[in-house]
Formats: structure tokens, C-alpha cells, sequence
């Protein structure tokens, strides 16, 4: 009975699996085709004939724009704002873990409150305080809030991992003489690869998908990530969806390489939560 159970969920998850692929197996399939074949109604089968497919589209989708600075910009800005992300959110983390201080319960709940808030609600407030500042057009508002607590949902992550550890390693590192920081450094971070890693993949991803904020804050196309430039493919002449396809699958390969490549840490942190459910 277990057996048939098992076989019966495996075939579902080859099934869903597909299903979820198949859009991805267009992309890919379009990505090889003339800008007039792609919409051809009815839709003509998948070719394998080497001959019809036209892989110079993967070149022409990096140098029609200037693709490969858009991807540049996407990795400084991503790479920046992650590390400021896993450091802040950590920190602040830590101190809701660890820490006893006046008002700690009223600023942990004001801190939930905010994740019920949509970005769009203080995207006005943002953009007031970052013009002031002169930092529109540049790269600060995109990273620099980071650097200021990153998340609150990554800052909760680190919470309870941090709330999780025994209370026997920080009283050790008490004795030795370990200040608040030293324990932060020495302790705590060291075990929290795995919340580390998660947060590290889920900010990665986020950053670099990230459309709304760029949009807003630059102005310049040389400076745009890679989410805002795929726009570009678009003009009023018409869509090059051929090439906005062979960029798009380009512009997934760094996502994919730090999503497998934090894979184990995704799936240590799973595991730790299940066992302190």
C-alpha cells in the first residue's frame, strides 16, 4: 500500500514538474526562432532540424542593447545589497534574540506591523526623502536601506534562529570575558550558516528581480539592472520577443547559480525549523 502511495506522489511531482517546465521550454524554443514564427497560428511543432534554429539570437540579444552592462549593474547592486542584508538583519536580529532592553516587545511588534505594508504604500515617502538627499539616480536607494535592518521578514528569520541556540554558548563566551559584539561574531554567526545562506539566496533572488525600485530611482539606461533594461526590448516599433526571451534565460543563470548554490544551506534551515516546530 506504501508502495503504490509512494509511486502514485511520484507521478504527480513529474507531472507538476512539467507543467511548471513547459513555460520555461518555450522561452527557450523561442528564444531559437525568426521574430515572425513565434505567434504562428496554429503553433507550428518544436523543430529539431540544426538548421531552422537560429542561435545567433543569444548574440544579438547581448550586443542589440547594452546587455552585459546591464548584467554588471545588476551584479554590483545585488552583490552590495545581499551583504548588507545578511550583516544588518543579523545584527538587528541578534539583538531582538539576545538582548534585554527597555521597549524591546513594542519595537518587535512595530517591526511585524511593517511587513503588512505594501512596497507601493511608501514608495512616494521613499522617493521624498531619497530626492532630498540627492540620491536619486544613483545606486543608494537601492542598496544603502540594506545596510539599515534589510528586511523584516529576514530579521525575524534570524530571531528565532538566534532565540533557537542554547543559552549555555553565550554564557561561556560571558565568562572569557566576551562582549555583546564578541558574542555576536564568535558565537552566533558562525552557527547560523544556514539562516545565513537562506537569507543570502532569498535577498539575492529578490534583488535581482527587482523592478519597481529601479524604475523609479534611475534615470539613466547605462545604470539600469538587468530587470529594468529586458524592458528595452520593447519599442514602439514593436517587441523583439525572440531576443527578450534569449535575455530573459541569460539573465537567469546568476539567480540559478547562487539558488544551488545555497541549495543545502535552504534546505539545513527547513530542516532546523521543523524540528523546533
Amino acid at each position: 500500500m506504501h508502495l503504490r502511495t509512494g509511486r502514485a506522489w511520484t507521478v504527480v511531482r513529474v507531472i507538476v514538474a512539467l507543467i511548471l517546465f513547459m513555460p520555461l521550454a518555450w522561452a527557450f524554443w523561442a528564444s531559437l526562432q525568426p521574430i515572425d514564427e513565434i505567434f504562428t497560428a496554429p503553433a507550428e511543432p518544436i523543430r529539431s532540424d540544426a538548421d531552422t534554429l537560429q542561435w545567433q539570437n543569444y548574440a544579438t540579444a547581448v550586443t542589440r542593447l547594452p546587455f552585459l552592462r546591464f548584467l554588471l549593474n545588476s551584479c554590483l547592486i545585488t552583490t552590495l545589497a545581499t551583504i548588507g542584508t545578511v550583516f544588518s538583519s543579523s545584527l538587528v536580529g541578534f539583538a531582538f534574540a539576545r538582548l534585554q532592553w527597555r521597549g524591546k516587545s513594542v519595537c518587535f511588534a512595530i517591526l511585524l506591523a511593517t511587513m503588512m505594508l505594501p512596497d507601493q504604500v511608501m514608495l512616494i515617502p521613499q522617493f521624498l526623502i531619497f530626492e532630498h538627499l540627492g540620491w536619486v539616480n544613483t545606486y543608494k536607494p537601492l542598496i544603502v536601506p540594506s545596510w539599515l535592518g534589510g528586511s523584516a521578514f529576514f530579521i525575524f528569520l534570524f530571531r528565532q534562529f538566534f532565540r533557537s541556540v542554547p543559552r549555555s554558548y553565550e554564557d561561556a563566551a560571558r565568562i572569557d570575558g566576551a562582549t555583546h559584539w564578541q558574542v555576536y561574531r564568535h558565537v552566533m554567526l558562525p552557527i547560523s550558516r544556514p539562516v545565513i545562506g537562506a537569507v543570502a539566496a532569498l535577498s539575492a533572488v529578490h534583488h535581482w528581480q527587482a523592478f519597481l525600485d529601479p524604475l523609479v530611482y534611475l534615470s539613466d539606461f547605462h545604470a539600469y539592472p538587468v530587470s529594468v533594461g529586458l524592458r528595452m526590448y520593447q519599442s514602439m516599433e514593436g517587441s523583439w520577443a525572440n531576443l527578450i526571451m534569449a535575455a530573459s534565460l541569460i539573465a537567469l543563470v546568476p539567480p540559478l547559480i547562487v539558488v544551488l548554490l545555497t541549495q543545502r544551506y535552504l534546505m539545513r534551515n527547513i530542516g532546523v525549523r521543523r524540528e523546533g516546530l
